[in-house]
């Protein structure tokens, strides 16, 4: 008698198999199949995994219409009606955890931990957390002040929300796109990347399943090349009345600058330069593992990742034997190198190490790589090559790299001040604590920071 299989098991997706399977858009709760269409590529094989519906102008204007059609109705829907759907939509998405976990992982490379332990169930967490706050969105009473009068404030949706959400963590942010705006009484266009197009497909799928209406929530994807002319056409709509998007800091300027023409509020999260503060009397391992972790979780393509760490120079030589060998403990070389969701990525990290290394900066090895190779003539003044330590030749993927960590950075180099986005860490010493805030506070960022210490009294 075989035993039976536990719910939790991963069994892949029939169409994955497919490489001819085509992901429609969501438009007025109508999957939508396209004659233009782009590839689909895996950062894991480098090869094309499926193919996906690319929205023209028109299908662009055609989901702002049916957005915006659909919000009369939906804004005089009843808190319980609309927290029902997002209950039953968390239930799907748990039954669906292994679909969506699969999706992430062959779209964007993710290793299991940071998609099936962390962005899928942080997706699930979401849709309950919402859905029992719906009912505290409410108006108030204020005390006029004009005798014999009384004043009722009421709180309205503004309308279309434009959603656009990054590839990297498609469900916890592609749910943020929407989910507090629907929850709202407001109706969304949410345009999803195009580098993880069926990880948003499918947030479609479970909202259409639990029973949220046609035109609600309608989801676009479209070619790289036609970015500019999609997003204009969707932030100068006159259906569209507030723009919600998270990526980087230079496109966040574009569609800034498109919104504030267009009188458009906008809601932004963008790039960050995230620095951790290791105080003399931190517990060095600890802090070691924390900031290992958090610079190259998901290859440090997460916008919050650390990517600075400042260390009291009283403790920096054991700080960084910590570090070494928390990097060499997470990320061992028996193990695959990290993965990056294109070779663009790859090329521009190593890009800012190259210009780094060229201006003075070192790298560190951790167990088991080599020391950088010193110059050929100790008395020159020109650096040396940089000996590539953040791959391995077991590499043969242009979308592979190691974590890499440097020293001795000046703010002539690029890497200084410009997020990495990858698996590449900075160390500096500091000597007092209001220089240590200087530090941290020299960026033109200002995502997220963290402090290690014994006290938090300080």
């Amino acid at each position: 008698m075989s035993a039976a299989k536990d719910a939790n098991d991963h069994v892949p997706h029939t169409s994955n198999a497919a490489t001819d399977h085509i992901i429609p858009l969501l438009i007025n709760g109508e999957e939508v199949t396209t004659n233009t269409t782009f590839e689909v590529v895996s950062p894991v094989t480098n090869d094309t995994v499926w193919s996906c519906s690319s929205a023209s102008i028109d299908l662009a204007i055609h989901a702002a219409e049916a957005a915006q059609a659909a919000f009369p109705a939906w804004k005089k829907t009843k808190p319980a009606y609309r927290r029902d759907i997002f209950i039953k939509a968390s239930d799907i998405m748990k039954r669906r955890a292994a679909e969506c976990a699969e999706y992430m992982e062959i779209e964007t490379g993710s290793q299991p931990g940071y998609s099936r332990d962390f962005n899928v169930p942080s997706g699930i967490e979401q849709l309950r957390d919402v859905a029992g706050r719906i009912a505290t969105f409410t108006g108030s009473i204020p005390i006029s002040s004009t005798e014999g009068k009384n004043v009722l404030l009421f709180k309205e949706p503004y309308g279309v929300i434009l959603g656009i959400a990054p590839w990297n963590a498609p469900y916890i942010l592609g749910l943020r796109a929407i989910t507090y705006a629907i929850a709202t009484g407001n109706t969304c266009v949410l345009k999803g990347s195009e580098l993880s197009p069926r990880c948003f497909w499918i947030i479609g799928s479970i909202l259409t399943e639990a029973g949220l209406p046609p035109g609600v929530v309608n989801i676009l994807f479209h070619r790289t090349s036609d970015a500019p002319s999609i997003t204009s056409t969707l932030i100068n709509h006159p259906a569209i009345k507030k723009i919600n998007f998270t990526g980087s800091s230079a496109t966040g300027a574009i569609i800034a600058s498109q919104a504030g023409a267009a009188l458009r509020p906008v809601l932004m999260e963008l790039g960050g330069k995230a620095p951790a503060i290791i105080l003399a009397d931190a517990d060095l391992n600890k802090a070691a593992k924390a900031v290992a972790t958090g610079a190259f979780l998901h290859s440090g393509q997460i916008c919050m990742s650390t990517e600075r760490v400042l260390v009291h120079d009283s403790i920096i030589a054991p700080f960084t034997t910590a570090l070494q060998t928390a990097i060499s403990s997470l990320y061992p070389t028996s193990s695959p190198p990290q993965i990056l969701i294109n070779p663009s990525s790859v090329k521009k990290v190593k890009s800012l190490i190259h210009d780094a290394v060229s201006k003075g900066a070192t790298i560190i090895p951790y167990p088991p790589y080599p020391s950088p190779e010193p110059p050929s003539d100790p008395s020159s003044t020109t650096p040396a090559p940089h000996k590539d330590v953040s791959t391995t030749s077991s590499s043969s993927s242009s979308t592979h790299m190691r974590p890499t960590l440097l020293t001795s950075l000046n703010p002539n180099m690029t890497l200084h001040k410009t997020e990495s986005f990858g698996p590449c860490l900075t160390l500096h010493p500091f000597t007092t604590s209001t220089e240590a805030l200087e530090m941290a506070n020299d960026t033109p960022y200002g995502l997220s920071a963290s402090i290690f210490t014994s006290d938090l009294a300080k």
